[in-house]
Formats: structure tokens, C-alpha cells, sequence
């Protein structure tokens, strides 16, 4: 049998495509290699540094943990891309009946990274799984990512998109249990003419499932970004209770952002809502900001940071909160400076 080699996408062609232009993505400009996550965090584009938790052993592609077992500290891992590779990356996280952990991935290098990572959390567990992407600028990023969560279940998952030039993101998050809960929170700043791409659905197949999903953005320079949010509620799964909202901040005329929530519903119980918005920074706030005592660039520094704090808020006080303020804050501190 002759084998067939599949096209890429057409921009404006293929659902799930349409905002994402592949037209300048050539893949014979790279060689194709495979990655695996590293243990550790150490590196000079790293997001963050977490110290490796003593005990904890990771080879290949999956990380299990058992039925109950808690891990207190979070495990670390890095994904570095090869200068001019293109690089396949697999990832699997189980969690068994009542496990918990924390898992902490980074994605760097320079080349084109296609990565695929299955979340699976078992009845009664809770993974917290918090996803940075800060590749190159002149890097692409293809990525599937898909969390199953099972009966009275948590997932609570971060995603965070700082690098590359352009590519697109799908998350889906299916609530396959009774009593799950899932919550996903993105953060993105972009300058130049980057191109970020979210595709994120909220799959509710059980009853008394609840979801609750929020992404901010800011935008400089000719930068663009997407989000496209849908929320599925199947048959019989009453009881549902879920949110989804984007907002975006336009720090120049001609950055771009498109916020699209959407919702399929297929129960007659539940409650569903959305929210999106785009905007520039409020004048008056900096009016207000300016009439204290501000100059102009501080007071927009002030207003950017507290539309981000919204995000930081949604978890509690300690170190995952301090570690993602401060990788916002850096981030902040190289578009804005750039």
C-alpha cells in the first residue's frame, strides 16, 4: 500500500484554522528529531527553577503516580527544542484513585516543537498541571493537549504562552466523572508580530461536573492572538455548572485580538456562561493614576499589571502564586522594555 503523507492545514481552510497562517512554515527548513522531557527547571530561558523533589525517578514519556500516594513537592520538567529541529514530544501524566501531585513543564530551544500531552486523573485524585511555552521568537509551536478527569476528581491546569512566532494550541478538558472539576487558567504577552492560538473546550459528560476557565492576554507591536473557547455539555449531564472567559489588553494600534466563546449544550439543568472583551487601556485609569503623581509609563505599567493580577488571584497564597506573578512580571518587563 503506498503510503500518503498528509497536507498542512490551509489558513482560512480547515476548521480550527482559521486564524493561524502556516503559509511561511516550511517543513523541510528543519529536521525532524524526537525530544523527551528532562527532570529540572535550570536553564537561561526558563520560566522558573524548581529544585528536583528527592525520590522522584522519570524515564521516557510517562509520569504515574499511584493509587494514593501525595507528592508535597512539585516535579519539575523541561522540554529543550534543538536549534533547527523539529521536534516530537509525547507526554503522559496518570494519576490513580486519590493520588496528588504537581507537575511543572517548560518548553524551550529554537526550532519547531509538535507536542502531545494526555492528562488522566483518576477518581478522587488532583493533578496540578502548569504548562509554559517560552520558545524562541522565531520558533513554531503545535500542540494537542487533552485532560481526562474521572469521578469527584480535580484538575487545575496552567498554560502559558510567552514564545514563538506563531503556531496554535489545542486543550481540551473532558469531565468524564460525577463531581469533577476542572480549572484552566492562560496568560500570554506578545510583542512583535508573534501569532498565539488557543483552541480550548470544556467537555462536561458527566452530571455535577463544574468548569471554570479564564485567559488574559497583552499585546504590543503587530502582535496577534486567538482564542477559541467552546463548552459541550452531553446528554445527561445535568447538574453542569461552567464558565469561560477572555480578555485582552491592546497596547498598540495595531496588535489584534479575537476572543470567540461558544457553547454546545445538550441538558436542561445546567448553567453556562461566557465572557469575552478586547480593549485598549482605560484612560481614565490613567488619569487617575497620572493625577496621583505617576508618569505615563508608570501608570500603564500599573493598569497592565493589575489585569494580569485577576489571573494570579485565582490561586492561593504560596509558592505557585509567587513563581507565576514572577513570571509574568519578567515577561512583562522584556516586551515592554523591548
Amino acid at each position: 500500500m503506498a503510503s500518503s503523507v498528509l497536507s498542512l492545514p490551509s489558513f482560512k481552510g480547515r476548521p480550527g484554522w482559521e486564524f493561524t497562517d502556516l503559509s511561511a512554515f516550511n517543513v523541510d527548513d528543519y529536521t525532524l528529531t524526537a525530544v523527551t522531557p528532562e527532570l529540572g527547571s535550570a536553564g537561561p530561558d526558563a520560566l522558573w527553577d524548581i529544585a528536583v523533589p528527592e525520590g522522584v525517578s522519570f524515564d521516557g514519556s510517562e509520569i504515574r503516580v499511584g493509587r494514593g500516594v501525595v507528592l508535597a513537592e512539585p516535579i519539575p520538567l523541561t522540554t529543550l527544542v534543538p536549534a533547527g529541529a523539529l521536534a516530537n514530544q509525547s507526554l503522559t501524566i496518570v494519576l490513580e484513585e486519590g493520588a496528588q501531585a504537581s507537575v511543572w513543564e517548560q518548553w524551550v530551544g529554537d526550532g519547531v516543537l509538535n507536542a502531545r500531552t494526555e492528562l488522566v486523573v483518576g477518581d478522587g485524585a488532583n493533578l496540578r498541571y502548569v504548562c509554559g511555552q517560552n520558545l524562541s521568537e522565531k520558533s513554531w509551536i503545535f500542540g494537542a493537549q487533552r485532560g481526562t478527569v474521572g469521578r469527584d476528581a480535580t484538575l487545575d491546569w496552567v498554560a502559558l504562552g510567552f514564545g514563538s512566532q506563531s503556531g496554535h494550541m489545542l486543550m481540551e478538558t473532558r469531565l468524564a466523572g460525577q463531581g469533577s472539576h476542572a480549572r484552566v487558567t492562560g496568560a500570554y504577552a506578545t510583542h512583535g508580530r508573534q501569532h498565539i492560538d488557543f483552541d480550548t473546550t470544556q467537555e462536561h459528560a458527566a452530571p455535577n461536573t463544574t468548569s471554570d476557565l479564564a485567559f488574559r492576554g497583552v499585546l504590543l507591536g503587530r502582535s496577534s492572538a486567538v482564542w477559541k473557547g467552546n463548552i459541550i455539555v452531553d446528554p445527561g449531564a445535568q447538574k453542569t455548572d461552567a464558565f469561560q472567559e477572555s480578555r485582552n489588553l491592546l497596547l498598540s494600534k495595531h496588535a489584534h485580538a479575537d476572543a470567540i466563546p461558544g457553547l454546545e449544550i445538550q441538558a436542561n439543568d445546567v448553567r453556562c456562561t461566557h465572557a469575552a472583551a478586547v480593549a485598549q487601556v482605560d484612560p481614565e485609569q490613567l488619569f487617575y493614576l497620572r493625577s496621583r503623581g505617576l508618569d505615563e509609563a508608570s501608570a500603564k505599567r500599573l493598569v497592565i499589571e493589575g489585569f494580569l493580577a485577576a489571573l494570579v488571584e485565582r490561586f492561593e497564597q504560596g509558592p505557585v502564586r509567587e513563581v507565576l506573578a514572577d513570571a509574568l512580571e519578567h515577561r512583562l518587563e522584556l516586551v515592554l522594555d523591548a
